[in-house]
């Protein structure tokens, strides 16, 4: 199993995570996005979205990283992540939904590139525009969780967790006051103490330096 990979990535960290929980040997494909690699041909062969990631599987290639992560909880059900009844169930996707289709897709790359390169943006409102659509996420995701869990839903580790975390970082990254989210807070960091969310962490991918 090949993962294709960007130590940015925010989609790509979510996999790496699930991988590494479920114990699943794979090996990474670097695709530098500050390059465009993914727009490269040999990239597009392989998933012709040009986004990352992309997981290439016995059974084909496989996009986007919720549905990545689905497949990889029905085929690997080792610490699943999607666990309980039909309700619970659906709070967990509803969680990591707030996260990967409400707060990632406008703050991603190609949506600030297009900020920067063809709005004429310039940094400093650019990054006032990723902070406050994390600000305004991450306002009604606090509201949602509960005190003194250790996950998002519990003391059980699920989708939601795999979602937050990078999304964390990279508000971390960007500045964000996490002092007005202590229950987001207290779960990055309960989960990074974690080897899975370590070894899948940012600064601990081959491409980092």
């Amino acid at each position: 199993m090949k993962l294709y990979s960007y130590f940015r990535s925010s989609a790509a960290y979510r996999v790496r995570i699930a991988l590494n929980l479920k114990s699943i040997d794979h090996e990474l494909a670097i695709v530098n996005l500050l390059k465009s690699e993914q727009l490269g041909e040999e990239y597009l062969a392989a998933n012709p979205q040009g986004l990352l990631p992309a997981l290439e599987t016995d059974d084909g290639v496989l996009a986007q990283s919720l549905a990545i992560l689905e497949w990889l909880d029905e085929t690997y059900p080792q610490s699943p992540l999607i666990t309980g009844s039909a309700w619970q169930k659906a709070q967990i996707r509803n969680l990591s939904f707030a996260i990967a289709c409400d707060i990632h897709p406008v703050n991603n790359l190609r949506v600030l590139k297009y900020l920067s390169n063809e709005l004429g943006v310039d940094d400093e409102a650019k990054n006032k525009w990723y902070r406050h659509w994390i600000e305004v996420g991450f306002e009604k995701i606090e509201l949602m969780l509960k005190e003194n869990d250790d996950y998002c839903f519990g003391n059980q580790l699920t989708l939601a967790d795999i979602c937050l975390v990078p999304q964390v970082f990279n508000a971390i990254r960007f500045n964000v006051d996490m002092s007005a989210y202590p229950k987001i807070a207290a779960i990055y960091e309960h989960c990074n103490k974690l080897a899975a969310f370590n070894a899948a962490a940012p600064q601990n991918q081959p491409d980092a330096n």
